[in-house]
Protein backbone atom coordinates (compact mmCIF):
# COMPACT_ATOMS: atom_id res chain seq x y z
CA UNK A 1 0.00 0.00 0.00
CA UNK A 2 1.41 3.41 -0.92
CA UNK A 3 1.91 5.46 2.25
CA UNK A 4 2.90 9.06 2.93
CA UNK A 5 6.44 8.92 1.43
CA UNK A 6 5.29 7.24 -1.80
CA UNK A 7 2.28 9.51 -2.26
CA UNK A 8 4.50 12.54 -1.53
CA UNK A 9 6.86 11.45 -4.32
CA UNK A 10 3.95 10.70 -6.68
CA UNK A 11 2.75 14.27 -6.12
CA UNK A 12 6.14 15.66 -7.12
CA UNK A 13 6.43 13.37 -10.16
CA UNK A 14 2.90 13.95 -11.43
CA UNK A 15 3.03 17.65 -10.64
CA UNK A 16 6.02 18.05 -12.94
CA UNK A 17 4.37 16.01 -15.71
CA UNK A 18 0.80 17.36 -15.48
CA UNK A 19 1.12 20.96 -14.31
CA UNK A 20 -0.38 23.39 -16.84
CA UNK A 21 -1.30 20.61 -19.26
CA UNK A 22 -4.71 20.13 -20.87
CA UNK A 23 -6.62 17.01 -19.90
CA UNK A 24 -8.37 15.46 -22.88
CA UNK A 25 -10.42 13.00 -20.87
CA UNK A 26 -10.57 10.92 -17.71
CA UNK A 27 -11.99 7.44 -18.23
CA UNK A 28 -13.18 5.33 -15.29
CA UNK A 29 -13.07 1.69 -16.37
CA UNK A 30 -13.98 0.10 -13.03
CA UNK A 31 -17.50 1.12 -12.04
CA UNK A 32 -16.80 0.13 -8.42
CA UNK A 33 -13.82 2.49 -8.19
CA UNK A 34 -15.80 5.68 -8.83
CA UNK A 35 -17.41 6.85 -5.60
CA UNK A 36 -19.11 10.04 -6.86
CA UNK A 37 -21.51 11.01 -9.65
CA UNK A 38 -21.80 14.80 -9.37
CA UNK A 39 -19.92 16.48 -10.96
CA UNK A 40 -19.68 13.90 -13.75
CA UNK A 41 -16.31 12.64 -14.95
CA UNK A 42 -17.01 14.22 -18.35
CA UNK A 43 -16.79 17.66 -16.72
CA UNK A 44 -13.01 17.19 -16.58
CA UNK A 45 -12.61 17.10 -20.39
CA UNK A 46 -10.51 19.92 -21.86
CA UNK A 47 -9.69 21.23 -18.39
CA UNK A 48 -6.25 22.46 -17.31
CA UNK A 49 -4.31 20.72 -14.54
CA UNK A 50 -3.77 23.45 -11.96
CA UNK A 51 -2.09 21.59 -9.11
CA UNK A 52 -1.25 18.19 -7.63
CA UNK A 53 -1.39 17.80 -3.85
CA UNK A 54 -1.54 15.20 -1.09
CA UNK A 55 -3.94 14.71 1.83
CA UNK A 56 -2.56 11.87 3.94
CA UNK A 57 -2.56 8.93 1.52
CA UNK A 58 -5.02 10.65 -0.85
CA UNK A 59 -3.72 12.04 -4.15
CA UNK A 60 -5.43 15.27 -5.29
CA UNK A 61 -5.23 16.40 -8.93
CA UNK A 62 -6.92 19.77 -9.44
CA UNK A 63 -8.36 20.32 -12.92
CA UNK A 64 -9.69 23.88 -13.22
CA UNK A 65 -12.17 24.12 -10.31
CA UNK A 66 -12.60 20.38 -9.88
CA UNK A 67 -10.52 17.80 -8.01
CA UNK A 68 -9.77 14.19 -8.92
CA UNK A 69 -9.11 12.49 -5.59
CA UNK A 70 -7.43 9.06 -5.74
CA UNK A 71 -6.92 6.61 -2.88
CA UNK A 72 -4.76 3.74 -4.11
CA UNK A 73 -5.70 1.50 -1.16
CA UNK A 74 -3.80 -1.74 -0.71
CA UNK A 75 -3.05 -2.80 -4.28
CA UNK A 76 -3.51 0.27 -6.46
CA UNK A 77 -0.80 2.00 -8.44
CA UNK A 78 -0.22 4.69 -11.06
CA UNK A 79 1.62 3.90 -14.30
CA UNK A 80 2.74 6.75 -16.52
CA UNK A 81 2.39 6.41 -20.31
CA UNK A 82 4.35 8.57 -22.72
CA UNK A 83 2.32 7.46 -25.73
CA UNK A 84 -1.32 7.07 -26.69
CA UNK A 85 -2.97 4.30 -24.65
CA UNK A 86 -3.70 0.80 -25.84
CA UNK A 87 -7.28 -0.46 -25.44
CA UNK A 88 -8.32 -0.83 -21.81
CA UNK A 89 -8.00 -4.33 -20.48
CA UNK A 90 -6.66 -6.66 -17.85
CA UNK A 91 -3.29 -8.35 -17.56
CA UNK A 92 -3.19 -11.28 -15.17
CA UNK A 93 -4.47 -10.18 -11.76
CA UNK A 94 -3.88 -6.48 -12.44
CA UNK A 95 -6.86 -4.58 -13.84
CA UNK A 96 -7.19 -1.07 -15.20
CA UNK A 97 -9.39 1.03 -12.91
CA UNK A 98 -9.13 4.46 -14.57
CA UNK A 99 -7.12 6.32 -17.21
CA UNK A 100 -6.11 9.96 -17.54
CA UNK A 101 -5.27 11.13 -21.06
CA UNK A 102 -3.64 14.46 -21.90
CA UNK A 103 -4.07 16.31 -25.19
CA UNK A 104 -0.90 14.74 -26.67
CA UNK A 105 -1.94 11.18 -25.81
CA UNK A 106 0.35 10.80 -22.80
CA UNK A 107 -1.02 10.33 -19.30
CA UNK A 108 -1.33 7.63 -16.69
CA UNK A 109 -3.25 4.48 -15.87
CA UNK A 110 -4.59 3.71 -12.41
CA UNK A 111 -4.38 -0.05 -11.88
CA UNK A 112 -5.29 -2.40 -9.07
CA UNK A 113 -3.92 -5.87 -8.48
CA UNK A 114 -5.66 -8.82 -6.86
CA UNK A 115 -9.30 -9.70 -6.48
CA UNK A 116 -10.18 -7.54 -3.47
CA UNK A 117 -10.97 -4.15 -5.01
CA UNK A 118 -10.80 -1.18 -2.64
CA UNK A 119 -9.20 1.54 -4.81
CA UNK A 120 -11.33 4.70 -4.80
CA UNK A 121 -11.68 7.63 -7.21
CA UNK A 122 -13.69 10.78 -6.47
CA UNK A 123 -14.48 13.77 -8.69
CA UNK A 124 -15.44 16.65 -6.39
CA UNK A 125 -15.57 20.42 -6.19
CA UNK A 126 -13.78 20.49 -2.84
CA UNK A 127 -11.44 17.86 -1.32
CA UNK A 128 -13.47 18.12 1.89
CA UNK A 129 -16.37 16.54 -0.01
CA UNK A 130 -14.47 13.24 0.39
CA UNK A 131 -15.39 11.64 3.75
CA UNK A 132 -11.98 10.04 4.18
CA UNK A 133 -10.24 13.41 3.89
CA UNK A 134 -12.60 15.04 6.36
CA UNK A 135 -11.70 12.36 8.93
CA UNK A 136 -7.93 12.73 8.53
CA UNK A 137 -5.82 13.58 11.53
CA UNK A 138 -2.83 15.95 11.32
CA UNK A 139 -0.03 15.35 8.84
CA UNK A 140 3.09 14.14 10.71
CA UNK A 141 5.42 16.23 8.53
CA UNK A 142 3.42 19.44 8.84
CA UNK A 143 5.16 22.29 10.72
CA UNK A 144 2.12 22.37 13.00
CA UNK A 145 2.64 18.75 14.04
CA UNK A 146 4.81 19.29 17.11
CA UNK A 147 5.95 16.91 19.80
CA UNK A 148 3.29 18.38 22.09
CA UNK A 149 0.58 17.59 19.51
CA UNK A 150 1.93 14.04 19.29
CA UNK A 151 1.99 13.64 23.08
CA UNK A 152 -1.63 14.77 23.20
CA UNK A 153 -2.64 12.14 20.63
CA UNK A 154 -0.90 9.41 22.61
CA UNK A 155 -2.40 10.54 25.91
CA UNK A 156 -5.92 10.51 24.49
CA UNK A 157 -5.35 7.06 22.97
CA UNK A 158 -4.60 5.72 26.45
CA UNK A 159 -4.12 1.95 26.58
CA UNK A 160 -4.60 1.48 22.82
CA UNK A 161 -1.70 -0.36 21.17
CA UNK A 162 0.84 2.03 19.65
CA UNK A 163 0.90 0.13 16.34
CA UNK A 164 -2.82 0.81 15.84
CA UNK A 165 -2.50 4.44 16.88
CA UNK A 166 0.24 5.14 14.33
CA UNK A 167 -1.89 3.54 11.59
CA UNK A 168 -5.15 5.25 12.52
CA UNK A 169 -5.72 7.85 9.81
CA UNK A 170 -8.10 9.84 11.98
CA UNK A 171 -5.30 10.33 14.52
CA UNK A 172 -2.23 10.72 12.26
CA UNK A 173 -2.56 10.97 8.48
CA UNK A 174 -0.39 9.01 6.07
CA UNK A 175 1.30 6.24 8.08
CA UNK A 176 0.30 2.67 7.25
CA UNK A 177 1.36 -0.85 8.06
CA UNK A 178 4.85 -0.71 6.56
CA UNK A 179 6.16 2.53 8.03
CA UNK A 180 4.60 1.88 11.44
CA UNK A 181 6.64 -1.36 11.49
CA UNK A 182 9.78 0.57 10.58
CA UNK A 183 9.16 3.37 13.08
CA UNK A 184 8.60 0.96 15.97
CA UNK A 185 11.63 -1.14 15.04
CA UNK A 186 13.90 1.91 14.99
CA UNK A 187 12.38 3.09 18.29
CA UNK A 188 12.95 -0.41 19.76
CA UNK A 189 9.32 -0.50 20.84
CA UNK A 190 6.83 -3.38 20.83
CA UNK A 191 3.83 -2.92 18.53
CA UNK A 192 1.65 -3.76 21.55
CA UNK A 193 3.05 -0.99 23.78
CA UNK A 194 0.27 1.20 25.23
CA UNK A 195 0.08 4.57 23.49
CA UNK A 196 0.07 6.50 26.76
CA UNK A 197 3.75 6.79 27.71
CA UNK A 198 6.04 9.16 29.55
CA UNK A 199 7.07 12.45 27.93
CA UNK A 200 10.65 11.42 27.16
CA UNK A 201 9.62 8.20 25.44
CA UNK A 202 6.95 10.00 23.45
CA UNK A 203 9.52 12.60 22.34
CA UNK A 204 11.88 9.83 21.22
CA UNK A 205 9.13 8.15 19.21
CA UNK A 206 8.19 11.49 17.66
CA UNK A 207 11.77 12.04 16.47
CA UNK A 208 12.01 8.51 15.08
CA UNK A 209 8.69 8.87 13.26
CA UNK A 210 9.70 12.11 11.58
CA UNK A 211 13.19 10.84 10.70
CA UNK A 212 11.81 7.59 9.23
CA UNK A 213 9.29 9.36 7.02
CA UNK A 214 11.71 12.11 5.97
CA UNK A 215 14.40 9.53 5.20
CA UNK A 216 12.03 7.55 2.98
CA UNK A 217 11.09 10.74 1.12
CA UNK A 218 14.76 11.64 0.64
CA UNK A 219 15.55 8.19 -0.77
CA UNK A 220 12.66 8.44 -3.22
CA UNK A 221 13.39 12.02 -4.25
CA UNK A 222 13.45 12.33 -8.04
CA UNK A 223 12.28 8.79 -8.69
CA UNK A 224 9.53 8.06 -11.19
CA UNK A 225 6.40 6.20 -10.11
CA UNK A 226 7.70 3.00 -11.73
CA UNK A 227 10.68 2.95 -9.34
CA UNK A 228 8.92 3.69 -6.06
CA UNK A 229 7.80 0.18 -5.12
CA UNK A 230 11.33 -1.20 -5.46
CA UNK A 231 12.79 1.69 -3.47
CA UNK A 232 10.23 1.28 -0.68
CA UNK A 233 10.95 -2.45 -0.35
CA UNK A 234 14.73 -2.00 -0.40
CA UNK A 235 14.57 0.57 2.41
CA UNK A 236 12.67 -1.67 4.85
CA UNK A 237 14.50 -3.20 7.80
CA UNK A 238 11.75 -5.49 9.14
CA UNK A 239 8.54 -4.94 7.20
CA UNK A 240 8.06 -7.67 4.60
CA UNK A 241 11.22 -9.45 5.79
CA UNK A 242 9.82 -12.35 7.83
CA UNK A 243 12.48 -15.00 8.40
CA UNK A 244 15.37 -12.74 7.45
CA UNK A 245 18.03 -11.54 9.92
CA UNK A 246 17.42 -8.19 11.59
CA UNK A 247 19.99 -5.73 10.16
CA UNK A 248 20.56 -4.30 13.65
CA UNK A 249 21.00 -7.35 15.90
CA UNK A 250 20.86 -10.40 13.61
CA UNK A 251 17.85 -12.00 15.27
CA UNK A 252 15.20 -13.49 12.98
CA UNK A 253 12.45 -11.10 11.94
CA UNK A 254 9.05 -12.47 12.94
CA UNK A 255 5.50 -11.70 11.96
CA UNK A 256 2.05 -11.50 13.52
CA UNK A 257 -1.02 -12.20 11.41
CA UNK A 258 -4.43 -10.97 12.51
CA UNK A 259 -7.58 -10.44 10.48
CA UNK A 260 -6.28 -9.55 6.99
CA UNK A 261 -3.17 -7.72 8.16
CA UNK A 262 0.39 -8.93 8.76
CA UNK A 263 3.10 -7.00 10.54
CA UNK A 264 6.75 -7.74 11.23
CA UNK A 265 9.07 -7.02 14.17
CA UNK A 266 12.39 -8.07 15.72
CA UNK A 267 12.06 -9.83 19.11
CA UNK A 268 15.52 -8.81 20.33
CA UNK A 269 15.17 -5.16 19.35
CA UNK A 270 11.54 -4.69 20.32
CA UNK A 271 10.12 -7.25 22.75
CA UNK A 272 12.98 -8.28 25.03
CA UNK A 273 13.56 -11.44 23.00
CA UNK A 274 10.02 -12.74 23.48
CA UNK A 275 7.97 -13.67 20.38
CA UNK A 276 4.56 -12.04 20.22
CA UNK A 277 1.46 -14.23 20.11
CA UNK A 278 0.46 -14.97 16.52
CA UNK A 279 -3.11 -16.21 16.05
CA UNK A 280 -2.22 -18.29 12.99
CA UNK A 281 0.72 -19.98 14.74
CA UNK A 282 -1.35 -20.49 17.89
CA UNK A 283 -4.05 -22.29 15.89
CA UNK A 284 -1.42 -24.51 14.28
CA UNK A 285 0.02 -25.48 17.65
CA UNK A 286 -3.31 -26.55 19.16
Amino acid sequence: MPELPEVHTLVADLGARLGGRTLERFDVVSFAALKTFDPPVTALACGTVVDVQRHGKFLDIQVDDLHVIIHLARAGWIRWRADAPAPAGKRGRTALAARLVLDDGSGFDITEAGTKKSLAVYVVRDPLDVPGIVRLGPDPLSPDFTVDVFRGILARAGRSQIKGVLRNQSLIAGIGNAYSDEILHTARMSPFTPASMDADRAAMLFEVMQATLAGAIDRADGLAASELKKEKKSGMQVHGRTGEPCPVCGDTVRQVIYSDTTFQYCPTCQTGGKPLADRVLSRLLK
